[in-house]
């Protein structure tokens, strides 16, 4: 099944970026987003490891071994920018000073709950700062893949992993569709134009409404 790939989500999920906003951006996928912030838009990017003013990826000649995004990859920090200790960085996600957060999903469910740090009995390192951005942002945005790699879906009925935060999405994002949570209702606002809204039922284990005014994605 043709989707989007992760540089086409990453381009889709950065609309959602609003002048002024203090923006955290999750391990993998989010961390995309930081390459297309449009250039007349004023955004602070966080990085829970301590970058306040995250760029986007460094060019060849800006890397530097010793400065990571909270994905373990090599960044740059915008002029003006601070690096601080996660306790610093906690702080400011946890006095709900963080406008957005976008985050990775192993599932979400219809509930608008989010699971996303633990698969049973597969070494994992922890949390992280998962459940600090999901209870201190004023705004939770999921993007992830729609199905896992064994093609079973990722958007449930009620998680079965352990649960990051219960109805903590706001939006959610995948490769071939994009859904809202309002007033208690899972709702597809736009989708890939190659698929029909039967091939999204089909996919997703969750039980959602339509949007009356469906879109489909612009690809840039």
């Amino acid at each position: 099944m043709k989707t989007l790939n992760r540089e086409e989500l990453a381009k889709i999920v950065a609309k959602e970026l609003k002048e002024g906003f203090y923006i955290n951006l999750g391990i993998g996928m989010p961390s995309l987003v930081a390459n297309y912030v449009p250039k007349d838009m004023k955004v602070t990017l966080l990085s829970e490891n301590g970058i306040i003013s995250l760029g986007p990826y460094p060019k060849k000649d800006e890397v530097d071994a010793d400065l990571t995004n909270a994905s373990k990859q090599t960044a740059t920090v915008l002029k003006g920018g601070v690096i601080t200790d996660t306790v610093e960085a906690f702080a400011m996600i946890r006095g709900g000073h963080v406008d957005l957060t976008i985050l990775g999903g192993m599932q979400v469910d219809q509930s608008a709950s989010l699971a996303n740090w633990k698969i049973p009995n597969k070494l994992v390192k922890g949390m992280g700062g998962a459940m600090d951005l999901v209870a201190g942002a004023k705004k939770v945005i999921v993007m992830m893949n729609h199905v896992n790699k064994k093609g079973e879906p990722k958007i449930l009925k009620k998680c079965n992993l352990p649960i990051t935060g219960k109805g903590v999405v706001s939006e959610l994002y995948t490769d071939i569709a994009h859904f809202k949570f309002e007033s208690g209702k899972m709702i597809l606002v736009e989708m890939v134009s190659w698929l029909k809204v039967e091939d999204i039922i089909n996919l997703t284990e969750a039980s959602f409404t339509v949007s009356d005014n469906l879109s489909f994605f612009e690809l840039l």
